[in-house]
């Protein structure tokens, strides 16, 4: 039976209304996904009570080229790295370092890179990969209280050990400046799967900015000052942001 014409136009009418609100409801779900990711941010940086600060005006600090790392995060959350996107990263945040280390009184020397596909000498490949395992350690036992290691409960007592050696005597230097960044965004599809999860009630992963820095001293390995800066915000690929995230990177630095 053909249904009337009035009732073809209330059935469109209903289907224009059903559409209206699901984009309504899309939006929404849109809007509180930037308003989470704004929300969620933390930098907080650790000093050693232990080992010894540098000295201003005499201590020398090396700056370490930044290990950086920027990603795609695709639909399904598998994170897929950008060369250009990591190489204007890089350029972003060693001319933010040069601007944010500058007001201190601290000798400031720079590593000196190969190229921009050779950061480190070979001799220094291993101590830079212990950098980042030590500082992915002290990330996991000390910033989550659930996992905090029992004999360093109540104290910051981390080292690099003789591994550092090699360093210093290339630079004659007194400490090491470490960074570290990881900085990811979600392509189309992941954003369509995170509004698509939200109208169920399903928080997925959006694209999230993780680093951390650590200030070493050369003669004995010991870690003296550590940040861990975490946040669904930021983006290395633009100076002014790349600044922003170095300065709350670098935050309470004792130079």
């Amino acid at each position: 039976m053909k249904a009337s014409p009035a009732a073809a136009a209330a059935g469109r009418l209903g289907y224009a209304t059903r559409c209206s609100e699901f984009k309504v409801i899309f939006l929404l779900a849109f809007v509180a996904i930037l308003a989470l990711s704004g929300c969620v941010s933390s930098s907080q940086p650790l000093l050693s009570t232990e080992a010894q600060p540098p000295r201003e005006g005499v201590s020398k600090i090396l700056v370490m080229p930044s290990d950086i790392e920027l990603s795609e995060l695709t639909a399904g959350g598998l994170l897929e790295p950008n060369a250009a996107w990591t190489k204007s990263a890089r350029t972003n945040v060693d001319k933010a370092l040069a601007q944010t280390l500058s007001p201190h009184g601290a000798q400031i020397v720079r590593y000196g890179v190969l190229d921009e596909d050779t950061l480190y000498d070979p001799a220094h490949v291993q101590v830079v990969k212990l950098h980042n395992a030590v500082g992915a350690t002290i990330r996991e036992h000390k910033y989550l209280p659930a996992l905090e290691l029992p004999t360093k409960k109540d104290k910051f007592d981390w080292s690099l050990g003789d591994s550092v050696a090699s360093v210093r005597s290339s630079y004659d230097a007194d400490y090491a400046l470490f960074i570290h960044m990881r900085d990811s965004f979600a392509s189309a599809g992941r954003v369509a799967a995170i509004m698509f999860a939200a109208l169920f009630n399903v928080q997925l992963q959006g694209g999230r900015q993780v680093g951390f820095a650590s200030l070493v001293d050369l003669n004995t390995g010991d870690v003296v000052w550590f940040n861990l800066l975490r946040r669904q915000e930021g983006d290395l690929r633009e100076p002014v942001k790349a600044k922003e995230a170095v300065d709350l990177l670098l935050k309470d630095i004792p130079l």
